[in-house]
This record gives structure tokens, sequence and C-alpha cells, in this order.
């Protein structure tokens, strides 16, 4: 079995579960630090800063430092400052996409007059938010989007996801957003970057086949696939194309560490 020496790890359905933590995921973290290999956690929620992702991953006894979060939101600025780095963005979110794009030095406005018309997850959302979304992009904005699920678990049910608020903006005005969270490969390589290892070296471990599998697969790294969160076991022989591995729990990976 080849040994890897960087992992790239999902957070909801691999670490934990909403606010529980999956009962493996403590043990397999403590493993790669005895081993001294590097990991970040890659997360398509937009709604958290780092410092939050990192603080409630210690809360559940895993360990993590903002150093080693990459969120959608910070791949999101990271890209816009690359195109832009005095890019003036109407962004609507919550504080985990706002903290992003201030940390990376680019302008928040209020209104259309703008260069980037940014979404996130947003709880809050109004017509006006949206509104004001729609005559920036008419005007000539780019559009970029922090991920695009369409739905989120939550404890009511499937709830709205960024996606679905994405998808309001692109018909209202015909354009098609960037998409910078999973399955996109831009949010693998930034974590890349952050994992420090080479790509042939880095394994990325995630429950979701539709997100976390196929952004392995479109940035050409190995994948593990865990059956604890959305993709139940059974659908294993229905998968287009398979990841590299997969086991049903992380307990079951500790010995390839």
């Amino acid at each position: 079995m080849k040994q890897y020496k960087g992992y790239i790890i999902d957070l909801d359905g691999t670490m934990y579960r909403g606010n529980q933590v999956i009962k493996d995921a403590i043990p397999f973290i403590q493993t790669l630090i005895e081993n001294d290999f590097s990991y970040v956690f890659l997360t398509n929620n937009s709604t958290m800063t780092v410092e939050q992702v990192a603080d409630k991953l210690t809360n559940m006894g895993i360990h993590a430092t903002p150093q080693n979060i990459c969120t959608t939101s910070m791949a999101t600025a990271t890209y816009i400052k690359r195109q832009n780095p005095h890019a003036r963005c109407y962004v609507i979110g919550e504080d985990g996409l706002r903290d992003a794009i201030k940390k990376a030095g680019l302008q928040l406005v209020d209104d259309e007059n703008c260069d980037y018309v940014v979404i996130g997850l947003d709880r809050s959302i109004t017509y006006e938010k949206l509104a004001i979304g729609s005559l920036a992009l008419q005007r000539g904005a780019t559009f970029v989007s922090t991920n695009s699920d369409v739905a989120i678990p939550g404890e009511r049910g499937l709830l709205p996801g960024n996606g679905s608020l994405t998808s309001v903006l692109a018909v209202a005005t015909g354009k098609k957003p960037i998409f910078i969270g999973k399955p996109e490969e831009i949010i693998v390589n930034e974590a890349l970057k952050l994992v420090g290892t080479k790509r042939a070296d880095t394994l990325l471990v995630g429950d979701n086949y539709d997100t976390d599998i196929k952004a392995g697969i479109h940035a050409g790294i190995d994948t593990l696939m865990v059956f604890t969160g959305v993709t139940p076991f059974e659908s294993y022989e229905t998968l287009e194309e398979k990841p590299t591995h997969y086991v049903k729990s992380l307990k079951e990976w500790l010995p390839y560490i």
C-alpha cells in the first residue's frame, strides 16, 4: 500500500456530523500527528472563519489550528486577489466570507459599483441583496460563487445551499458563476499549497462522492472515501469513477498511515 505524506481532509461527515464528533476521527488525526504527517482540513462551509472552524474542532478533541484550515471563503478570496489585487467586491454571505475578503486586502462595497459579485451561503438573504447583485452583474461585474452545493443537511432535513442561492442570480442575469469549492480543482490546489506535499504524495479524504471525491479526481490526486456521511456504502458499485481507496470508517485506514 502506498504511503502518503500529506492529507487533505473533509469535515462534515468525515470528522463530525453537525456538532457530534465521529468516533474514529480523533485517533485518525492523532496517528497523523504521531507519524509527523502534514494535514489540512478542507470545507465548503463559507459561513465560518478559519478561527471558528479550528475552535470547533479543538472543542471536539481534534487538534486543529487556523493554519491548517482551508475554507471555500479563503480559496475564493485568494482566487479574486490573484485576478485583481484591488478588486471591489459586493459580497452576499456571512462572517466567514466577509472576513476572508477583508484579510485578502480586497475592498468590500455595499452597492452595484463593484468588480466582483461574490456569493456564499447567507442565512439572512434578502431580495435587496439579490437585486444589488443582479444589477452589478448586468453592469459587467465578474460572478464568483464559493460553492455549488444546492442543498445542505440540517436537523429539519435538507435545506437550501449556496448553489440554490447562486442559481437565482444566474437565472436572473444569464451569467454563469465561477465556482471555487469542491468539486472544483481550484480549492484543492489551495489546500495543496497549505499541506505542502507533492500532488502524488497527497491523499484527499472525504465522505461525499459528488464533492470530496470528485474534487480529488478533478485535481488529479488520490482519494480515500469513508462511508460515515453523505454517500452510503450501498452506492459504491454504482459510482461512475471509483475513489482510489475506500473504508467504511477511518479506523480501517490507521494501519496504512
